[in-house]
C-alpha cells in the first residue's frame, strides 16, 4: 500500500469521513468514523498533513492528533467553501 501523505478530515456529531491522497495525488484512504475510532485510525498512519475544518470540536482532536507526530491544519469553513467553487465541487 502506498504511503499517505494527506488525509482530509470532514468532522460530524457521529460519524467523520476520512480521504487520504499518497505523494501523487491518487486517492488511497477512504473510511467513515465515529468519533471514538479516528484517534485509532490516525495511530496506525505513518506521520502525515492531516486538514480539516474549523469548529468547535476541532481544537480538541488536533491536541490528540499531534501527540501522535501528525500535522495538523485547522481550515475555517469560508476557506474550504471557496476551494469548492474554484473546483466545481457545489
Amino acid at each position: 500500500m502506498s504511503k499517505t501523505i494527506t488525509v482530509g478530515l470532514d468532522l460530524a456529531k457521529n460519524v467523520f469521513q476520512a480521504h487520504g491522497a499518497d505523494a501523487t495525488g491518487r486517492g488511497i484512504l477512504r473510511k467513515r468514523l465515529k468519533q471514538d475510532h479516528v484517534l485509532e485510525l490516525f495511530s496506525r498512519l505513518s506521520p502525515c498533513v492531516i486538514a480539516m475544518e474549523a469548529c468547535g470540536g476541532s481544537h480538541f482532536g488536533t491536541r490528540e492528533i499531534r501527540k501522535l507526530d501528525h500535522d495538523v491544519l485547522i481550515d475555517p469553513a469560508c476557506l474550504l467553501e471557496a476551494i469548492q467553487a474554484v473546483q466545481g465541487h457545489q
